[in-house]
Protein backbone atom coordinates (compact mmCIF):
# COMPACT_ATOMS: atom_id res chain seq x y z
CA UNK A 1 0.00 0.00 0.00
CA UNK A 2 1.45 3.32 -1.14
CA UNK A 3 -0.06 6.43 -0.12
CA UNK A 4 1.15 9.38 -1.06
CA UNK A 5 0.12 12.42 0.99
CA UNK A 6 1.05 15.85 -1.12
CA UNK A 7 1.27 18.50 1.02
CA UNK A 8 1.13 22.41 -0.74
CA UNK A 9 -2.10 24.48 -1.67
CA UNK A 10 -4.77 24.05 -4.50
CA UNK A 11 -5.05 26.63 -6.82
CA UNK A 12 -8.58 27.36 -5.99
CA UNK A 13 -7.18 28.21 -2.06
CA UNK A 14 -4.53 30.19 -3.80
CA UNK A 15 -6.89 32.53 -5.56
CA UNK A 16 -8.98 32.68 -2.62
CA UNK A 17 -6.46 34.09 -0.58
CA UNK A 18 -5.26 36.70 -3.50
CA UNK A 19 -8.74 37.69 -3.84
CA UNK A 20 -9.39 38.38 0.17
CA UNK A 21 -5.74 40.14 0.01
CA UNK A 22 -6.79 42.26 -2.84
CA UNK A 23 -9.93 43.54 -0.95
CA UNK A 24 -8.22 43.57 2.22
CA UNK A 25 -5.33 46.18 0.04
CA UNK A 26 -8.29 47.91 -1.48
CA UNK A 27 -10.21 48.61 1.82
CA UNK A 28 -6.67 49.86 3.51
CA UNK A 29 -5.93 52.65 1.11
CA UNK A 30 -9.21 53.98 0.58
CA UNK A 31 -9.49 54.10 4.18
CA UNK A 32 -6.06 55.61 5.19
CA UNK A 33 -6.02 57.93 1.68
CA UNK A 34 -1.93 58.15 1.41
CA UNK A 35 -2.29 61.51 -0.29
CA UNK A 36 -4.31 62.90 2.27
CA UNK A 37 -1.87 61.77 5.17
CA UNK A 38 0.89 63.35 3.44
CA UNK A 39 -0.99 66.41 3.34
CA UNK A 40 -1.71 66.10 6.67
CA UNK A 41 1.86 65.97 6.89
CA UNK A 42 2.71 69.01 5.43
CA UNK A 43 0.41 70.88 7.50
CA UNK A 44 1.54 69.96 10.53
CA UNK A 45 4.94 71.33 8.96
CA UNK A 46 2.97 74.40 8.37
CA UNK A 47 1.32 74.97 11.96
CA UNK A 48 4.92 74.14 13.64
CA UNK A 49 7.05 76.53 11.12
CA UNK A 50 5.00 79.21 12.17
CA UNK A 51 4.10 78.73 15.89
CA UNK A 52 8.32 78.85 16.02
CA UNK A 53 8.62 81.83 13.97
CA UNK A 54 5.73 83.20 15.74
CA UNK A 55 7.95 82.81 19.29
CA UNK A 56 10.48 84.34 17.65
CA UNK A 57 8.82 87.45 16.85
CA UNK A 58 7.24 87.85 20.20
CA UNK A 59 10.77 87.20 21.87
CA UNK A 60 12.09 89.66 19.22
CA UNK A 61 9.50 92.48 20.24
CA UNK A 62 10.20 91.73 23.78
CA UNK A 63 13.77 91.63 23.85
CA UNK A 64 15.04 94.41 21.84
CA UNK A 65 14.54 98.09 22.69
CA UNK A 66 15.29 100.01 19.99
CA UNK A 67 12.63 99.25 17.11
CA UNK A 68 14.11 101.96 14.53
CA UNK A 69 14.45 98.76 12.15
CA UNK A 70 10.95 98.07 11.97
CA UNK A 71 9.50 98.52 8.79
CA UNK A 72 5.58 97.43 7.64
CA UNK A 73 6.18 95.79 5.16
CA UNK A 74 3.90 92.20 3.11
CA UNK A 75 6.36 89.34 1.83
CA UNK A 76 5.25 86.12 0.90
CA UNK A 77 7.50 83.01 -0.01
CA UNK A 78 6.22 82.17 -3.32
CA UNK A 79 3.82 84.61 -5.59
CA UNK A 80 0.07 84.15 -5.22
CA UNK A 81 -3.25 85.13 -4.14
CA UNK A 82 -2.43 87.34 -0.89
CA UNK A 83 -3.82 85.97 1.60
CA UNK A 84 -4.00 89.76 3.24
CA UNK A 85 -7.04 92.33 3.22
CA UNK A 86 -7.20 94.61 0.75
CA UNK A 87 -3.53 93.96 0.03
CA UNK A 88 -3.77 92.40 -4.23
CA UNK A 89 -1.11 89.64 -4.86
CA UNK A 90 1.84 88.33 -2.94
CA UNK A 91 3.57 88.81 -6.45
CA UNK A 92 3.31 92.81 -6.29
CA UNK A 93 5.30 92.58 -2.88
CA UNK A 94 8.85 91.49 -2.32
CA UNK A 95 8.59 87.60 -2.75
CA UNK A 96 11.34 85.91 -1.76
CA UNK A 97 12.44 81.92 -0.76
CA UNK A 98 15.21 83.53 1.26
CA UNK A 99 15.69 81.92 4.18
CA UNK A 100 17.99 84.00 6.04
CA UNK A 101 17.51 85.74 9.87
CA UNK A 102 19.35 88.90 9.44
CA UNK A 103 16.94 90.55 8.06
CA UNK A 104 17.71 89.87 4.84
CA UNK A 105 15.08 86.70 4.33
CA UNK A 106 11.40 86.41 3.32
CA UNK A 107 11.12 88.19 6.98
CA UNK A 108 12.67 91.41 7.09
CA UNK A 109 13.50 91.61 10.85
CA UNK A 110 16.89 90.50 12.06
CA UNK A 111 16.92 88.25 14.91
CA UNK A 112 20.78 88.37 15.48
CA UNK A 113 20.02 91.37 17.53
CA UNK A 114 18.27 89.14 20.43
CA UNK A 115 20.81 89.17 22.93
CA UNK A 116 20.80 84.91 23.11
CA UNK A 117 21.32 85.18 18.94
CA UNK A 118 18.66 84.11 16.90
CA UNK A 119 15.89 81.26 17.81
CA UNK A 120 16.05 80.32 14.59
CA UNK A 121 19.02 79.12 12.42
CA UNK A 122 16.88 79.84 9.39
CA UNK A 123 13.60 81.15 8.42
CA UNK A 124 10.74 78.38 7.67
CA UNK A 125 9.44 77.80 3.66
CA UNK A 126 5.97 76.06 3.01
CA UNK A 127 6.71 72.23 2.22
CA UNK A 128 5.23 72.64 -1.15
CA UNK A 129 6.14 77.16 -1.83
CA UNK A 130 3.94 77.16 -4.68
CA UNK A 131 1.26 79.87 -5.91
CA UNK A 132 -1.39 77.92 -3.73
CA UNK A 133 0.36 76.84 -0.63
CA UNK A 134 3.13 79.51 0.58
CA UNK A 135 3.83 81.38 3.78
CA UNK A 136 2.78 84.80 3.69
CA UNK A 137 4.24 88.05 6.53
CA UNK A 138 2.69 91.35 7.00
CA UNK A 139 3.72 94.17 9.87
CA UNK A 140 2.74 97.18 10.22
CA UNK A 141 4.21 100.78 12.07
CA UNK A 142 2.52 99.50 15.61
CA UNK A 143 4.87 96.74 15.90
CA UNK A 144 1.79 94.41 14.61
CA UNK A 145 2.37 91.16 12.93
CA UNK A 146 0.89 88.48 10.91
CA UNK A 147 1.83 85.31 9.13
CA UNK A 148 -0.31 82.98 7.12
CA UNK A 149 -0.83 79.50 5.84
CA UNK A 150 -2.62 77.95 3.40
CA UNK A 151 -3.65 74.03 4.48
CA UNK A 152 -3.80 71.82 2.01
CA UNK A 153 -5.47 68.58 3.84
CA UNK A 154 -8.99 68.28 4.72
CA UNK A 155 -8.32 67.73 8.06
CA UNK A 156 -6.93 71.02 8.71
CA UNK A 157 -8.93 73.26 6.41
CA UNK A 158 -11.58 74.91 6.97
CA UNK A 159 -14.58 72.59 8.18
CA UNK A 160 -12.28 70.02 8.95
CA UNK A 161 -12.01 68.02 11.83
CA UNK A 162 -8.83 69.66 12.74
CA UNK A 163 -9.66 73.07 11.41
CA UNK A 164 -6.74 75.60 12.29
CA UNK A 165 -7.98 78.24 9.56
CA UNK A 166 -12.03 79.11 10.90
CA UNK A 167 -10.73 78.94 14.72
CA UNK A 168 -7.12 80.54 14.79
CA UNK A 169 -9.21 84.41 15.51
CA UNK A 170 -8.14 85.95 12.35
CA UNK A 171 -9.95 87.72 9.84
CA UNK A 172 -10.21 85.09 6.88
CA UNK A 173 -11.50 81.60 7.25
CA UNK A 174 -9.47 80.01 4.49
CA UNK A 175 -5.83 80.71 6.31
CA UNK A 176 -4.17 79.79 9.27
CA UNK A 177 -3.72 82.91 10.53
CA UNK A 178 -1.30 83.92 13.57
CA UNK A 179 0.47 86.79 15.35
CA UNK A 180 0.03 89.37 17.80
CA UNK A 181 -2.67 91.72 15.91
CA UNK A 182 -5.81 91.27 18.04
CA UNK A 183 -8.33 89.70 15.26
CA UNK A 184 -5.43 89.64 12.81
CA UNK A 185 -6.74 92.07 10.25
CA UNK A 186 -3.88 93.56 8.86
Amino acid sequence: MNTQTKKGFTLIELLVVIAILAVLATAVVIILNPAQLVKQGRDSTRVSDLSALHNALALFLSEVPNLNSWNASTTCTASGTSPFSGAGACSSFRVTSSTAVTGTGWVDTNFGRISSGSPLSRLPLDPVNDTTNFYAYKTSSTLLYEIDAKMESTKYSNGGAGDVESKDQGDNPNWYEIGNAPGLNL
